[in-house]
């Protein structure tokens, strides 16, 4: 028999988890006698937020669920902000904490991080929260969660464990095959649906962060519709470098005109979210003649446009399906989606489109990089267009919930996911909620680049103030010079004054094949 922590971390390693992200403390330690041997990767950030944000771009970056390991109280306070950003972006993550013994629940007499229902506090921003009350039931509330976590949309869950439950000694359940969880498309739908998509003159794919598992199936897809295929910002990559790419935000006029033009609209993992398709609020997004919507999730569908077809079913299952289903044929696809990409990029102002590409730049400096991106100018102009060659390629916070301070910690996660070529780019303000981090960087050997965009403040938010006649307040908070900071922790860094060094500064840093600092100093 071994306790409840130790089979915990057992039952983790058996599901596929290779990594952890948590900071050990008195309420988690007993959670931690197993992970020595188990074959688990424990990543130690500098703050809880930041393990939430590593967890997260772990998941987006090797497709696995993020994993983290935090003490009660302010733990998993610190992880909210990180949890309903998986939330907003459907990312899978599990948060494991510890919580008081089950006989203090409510009692509020002042036990070391006593929150009155840490549960009910936590089942806001998560899928599901469940507090481990019996030993014995420790492999079936591990199953829920990853059922809650991977079943439907995905998103972050919580289990907590009491200190007095997690000290327990169980025997060690056998092994057995995992929940089955894809969802496979109904046939009488798929043949409707493929139906409507071979009478389409104009067919367009809408492609989601909810589609990112699907790339092949819909490279394939979109070449016998001879569709365009536009992707959000959570799915940038999908059609890296086809020519049935467009590469722009649904919010920008030429896409909408092309959504408008479109006689059947295929809408795969995508949620209809302001962010991707009304960035502006101006409730210009144009009604759609015919729209096919798969989703894993039902509740999903019912949100944002209503669809003429509802599939619900796992992306790749349903889109191969539809794949098998139709007959080649040729709508100028091509010859659409290049007039979109064009019309999109020139109707950007100046400041954008120089901001683009600097994004290009660093694609063609570093050949199949990754671009994780915190809330800065230059993610802003990339989420409007940036053209990304591989799926998994582009993503950041500046959409959906929009945590500021995401970026250098997702960026870090991302790497410790799949170890391809990493830049972050952040800016000077948003670096700053999460500077220590470098030091991570540098103790788990991550080469990621971190890239800042240093304006000297918040330039964007005083912009906009300039733009609505009120007088800047709190937009220049002083920075640190990045580049000490940086060598303080160990790592290689160099302040660049201006972008025409920019690319020689890249080189420098690939050739490092460390941790690397770049200070992008910009007007």
């Amino acid at each position: 028999m071994k306790t409840v922590g130790e089979v915990l971390i057992t039952l983790l390693q058996r599901r596929g988890v290779e990594v952890i992200f948590g900071i050990p403390g008195v309420h988690t330690v007993e959670m931690y006698r197993g992970l020595d041997g188990a074959g688990i990767r424990h990543i130690t950030p500098r703050h809880e937020q930041s393990a939430g944000f590593m967890a997260d771009g772990y998941a987006r970056a090797s497709g696995k669920p993020g994993v983290c390991l935090l003490i009660t109280g302010p733990g998993v306070t610190n992880a909210i902000t990180p949890m309903a950003q998986a939330r907003a972006d459907s990312i899978p993550m599990l948060v494991i904490s510890g919580v008081n013994r089950v006989a203090t629940f409510g009692q509020e007499e002042g036990f070391l991080h006593e929150l009155p229902d840490q549960q009910a506090m936590m089942a806001q921003v998560a899928l599901l929260s469940q507090t481990l009350h019996r030993a014995e039931d420790l492999e079936r509330v591990l199953d829920r969660a990853f059922a809650a976590m991977t079943g439907a949309r995905p998103g972050p869950v919580h289990i907590e464990v009491p200190l007095d439950v997690m000290k327990q000694r169980i025997d060690v359940p056998p092994v057995r095959a995992a929940i089955e969880t894809c969802r496979v498309p109904d046939p009488t739908l798929i043949i409707k649906a493929s139906a409507d998509l071979d009478t389409a003159k104009r067919p367009l794919v809408l492609a989601g962060g909810g589609a990112i598992g699907a790339a092949d199936e819909i490279r394939a897809l979109a070449e016998k519709l001879d569709a365009p295929v536009v992707t959000t910002t959570n799915a940038r990559g999908i059609l890296g470098d086809h020519p049935l790419r467009v590469p722009a935000s649904p919010t920008l006029p030429a896409v909408r005109a092309l959504m408008a033009d479109a006689d059947v609209v295929l809408a795969i993992g995508t949620q209809f979210g302001r962010t991707d398709y009304d960035m502006y609020d101006d409730g210009a997004a144009p009604a759609l003649a015919h729209l096919i919507r798969v989703d894993c999730d039902a509740m999903q569908i019912t949100r944002g446009r209503l669809p003429d077809t509802a599939i619900v079913a796992d992306a790749q299952l349903a889109v191969e399906a539809l794949s098998q289903s139709l007959q080649p044929r040729t709508t100028g696809g091509a010859s659409r989606a290049d007039a979109t990409r064009k019309s999109a990029l020139n109707s950007l102002d100046d400041v954008y489109r120089s901001h683009i590409a600097l994004i290009d730049t660093i694609t063609q400096a570093l050949p199949g990089v990754r671009i994780v991106g915190d809330s800065t100018q230059v993610v802003y102009a990339g989420n409007m267009y940036a053209d990304i060659s591989q799926p998994r390629g582009w993503f950041n916070a500046a959409t959906g919930y929009g945590a500021l301070g995401y970026g250098a910690s997702a960026a870090i996660g991302a790497a410790l996911g799949d170890r391809a070529p990493t830049v972050c780019i952040t800016g000077d303000g948003g670096l700053q909620f999460c500077l220590s981090e470098l030091g991570t960087a540098v103790d788990e050997r991550t080469p990621v680049i971190f890239l800042v965009w240093n304006n000297n403040g918040y330039q964007e938010i005083e912009r906009y103030m300039r733009e609505n006649q009120i007088t800047p307040e709190g937009v220049k908070p002083s920075a640190p010079d990045f580049a000490a900071v940086a060598k303080a922790y160990g790592m290689p860094a160099e302040r660049v004054e201006g972008t025409d060094g920019l690319i020689a500064a890249l080189k420098r840093a690939k050739a490092a094949g460390s941790a690397y600092l770049i200070d992008l100093i910009v007007d």
